[in-house]
């Protein structure tokens, strides 16, 4: 069965996209295609990647014009099931079903919340385009074949408007027989690799580093809008950064492996209260134990199984006194990375999600 999977937004070799689901079935046997836009075009392990070539400039020229190219590459590939990954492409998934092609949606995110909390979008007209948007979404979604979530709150979300709703989380890919370096190795530095903006709580994870001695923090990754950083430079604590910009696979496990904590300290945004960071489980795969936001769900994660500490997002002091708790205890800290490891290997791995994965194709087909 000939399997494309379409992206208008996300690069050629997207975590999520790439390594984890189109390398996946092609492991089970599926011919697997996939469209980027802008991207390059190569085969890896199975996956013929297609790079379409499409000119814009800003994100409304890139609405109109990379679902359109991305569309006609996608007739061209004349695949059995289409699996697209970026609500722009909604209008032309329901062109593909018209056609009698099994579509799937993968939802990355909650769409219509996560319009509330744009910064460029003007708001006085957030909530009207968000509940737009949502009508829009909710109504090509009842035509789909299959709706994937990258999260339980996001399927619940979907279960009344298509019965054909799972959630497949973007849980990290295990080395299972990877062993922890000793915890000697590690420095008195602390980490937070990821898109830098904001409400992910990065001025107040700045901030934090004022109020302790000795503690330096990794910085990777990209600012949000770009401005933000000339704003944050100037911030007490910034003396103590190591600013790396984007970071590849390499250079983010190697600053873990030297970190003694992993931050995840994001706003309590609706967009991330009920979130699954990526990040977290890659810290606790890593050993590292993880400081992060309070949400309900995220203290049932890290506290209940005690491989790090939960904090108010808000509170740079507090984010300090949990980093200084780790630093001074290192026998405890120590311990709560084993715990991360040890849950990640027993609960959150790709392993478990991409036996779900296969079994919806199988059932599609």
């Amino acid at each position: 069965m000939k399997v494309c999977h379409i992206t208008t937004v996300h690069p050629e070799k997207d975590v999520r996209i790439f390594y984890k689901e189109c390398k996946s079935l092609a492991k089970h046997g599926f011919e697997v295609k996939l469209i980027v836009i802008n991207g390059k075009s190569f085969t890896e392990d199975g996956v013929e990647v297609i790079g379409v070539p499409c000119n814009y400039s800003g994100r409304l020229q890139r609405f109109l014009k990379a679902p359109k190219a991305a569309y006609r590459k996608a007739l061209q590939v004349d695949a059995g099931i289409y699996h697209f990954h970026d609500p722009e492409f909604l209008p032309y998934a329901n062109k593909l079903k018209r056609k009698g092609k099994k579509v799937i949606y993968d939802v990355h995110e909650d769409l219509p919340r996560q319009i509330l909390s744009k910064y460029w979008i003007n708001k006085n007209i957030r909530k009207i385009i968000s509940s737009a948007t949502e009508r829009f979404e909710n109504s090509v979604c009842k035509k789909l074949d299959f709706i994937i979530t990258a999260t339980p709150f996001i399927r619940n979300r979907f279960i009344n408007i298509n019965p054909n709703v799972l959630d497949i989380n973007n849980f990290p890919v295990l080395d299972f027989e990877k062993e922890l370096p000793d915890w000697s190795c590690r420095e008195n530095k602390v980490c937070y690799i990821g898109s830098l903006t904001k409400v992910r709580g990065i001025t107040e994870l700045v901030k934090s580093l004022s109020y302790i001695e000795g503690v330096t923090l990794e910085l990777g990754g990209t600012f949000s809008p770009e401005e933000y950083r000339n704003e944050i430079i100037k911030t007490e604590g910034w003396d103590r950064v190591t600013e790396y910009g984007f970071v590849n696979r390499k250079t983010a496990d190697e600053i873990m492996a030297r970190s003694v904590a992993g931050m995840v300290n994001l706003h309590p945004i609706i967009n991330y209260i009920d979130s699954l960071p990526v990040k977290m489980f890659e810290y606790m795969e890593a050993g590292v134990p993880v400081i992060a936001s309070n949400f309900p769900l995220w203290k049932e994660i890290v506290e209940d199984n005690n491989c790090g500490i939960c904090i108010d997002p808000f509170k740079p002091d507090q984010i300090a006194r949990a980093i200084n708790s780790i630093v001074e205890n290192p026998q405890q800290a120590e311990e709560m990375g084993r715990n991360g490891l040890r849950i990640v290997k027993e609960k959150y791995n790709w392993e478990i999600e991409k036996k779900k994965l296969v079994s919806i194709y199988t059932d599609l087909i």
